[in-house]
């Protein structure tokens, strides 16, 4: 792998690999819990965390033209379907916790913006495309999981989301690009996504949205 930026290859691929892992287990969970709550059978856990626990680096390594990352290992597809027999026996048990989608999906979406930008980085040396693979890297397979069982999307609540994986990824981005040490700014910028995500479940954070200006008079 080409590495930009001097990062250094071994901590690099360690932590990419580290994030990939927690990335896709986190969200492969989410898309169990989907399925338990629609009561599906064991095929339909698999199916689903599996598509959730991989889509968003698939997206990411087909736009950067490299290769699809769980092909190269098949150690992220066990990981899924560990998650699905998990899930399979004690869905009711995470039920228990409250919220736990949501919880699970922010704790996703803040490991993937950041692996996603680090891999767009150890790939090229554009910021700006970085920051967009973790967002995309981060909530696409949440996305995708939504469409295909019929839920509405995250990404079209008031609530913060795709915002919060843009903030963790562009701090993320921004610190390595200044010279802080990996593990560092991987930390801050996670913790950014996720301080955002989290403030959005449990106090409804949002941004403002858009509201058309009011006509001055009638024509």
């Amino acid at each position: 792998m080409d590495l930009t930026l001097g990062l250094p290859i071994d901590p690099l691929l360690n932590f990419l690999q580290v994030l990939d892992y927690l990335g896709v287990a986190v969200f492969a969970v989410t898309g169990a819990i989907v399925a338990s709550r629609k009561n599906m059978d064991l095929i339909a856990f698999l199916f689903f965390a599996t598509m959730t626990g991989i889509g968003g680096g698939t997206l990411r390594d087909l736009m950067l033209g490299v290769p699809v990352f769980w092909t190269k290992s098949e150690g992220y597809l066990l990981v899924c379907f560990g998650v699905s027999i998990l899930m399979w026996f004690g869905a009711h048990v995470v039920e228990s916790w409250g919220k736990p989608l949501r919880w699970a999906d922010a704790i996703g979406l803040a490991a993937y913006c950041v692996m996603g930008s680090a891999k767009a980085l150890s790939v090229s040396d554009m910021p700006v495309v970085a920051v967009l693979m973790g967002v995309l890297t981060a909530t696409f397979g949440g996305v995708l999981r939504d469409v295909v069982v019929g839920d509405p999307s995250a990404i079209v609540k008031p609530e913060l989301y795709i915002s919060a994986a843009v903030i963790g990824s562009t701090v993320f981005v921004v610190l390595t690009v200044l010279g802080l040490a990996l593990w560092p700014a991987a930390i801050i910028g996670a913790a950014a996504a996720f301080v955002l995500r989290a403030g959005a479940i449990a106090r409804g954070w949002t941004l403002p949205g858009y509201r058309p200006p009011v006509s001055g008079g009638k024509s």
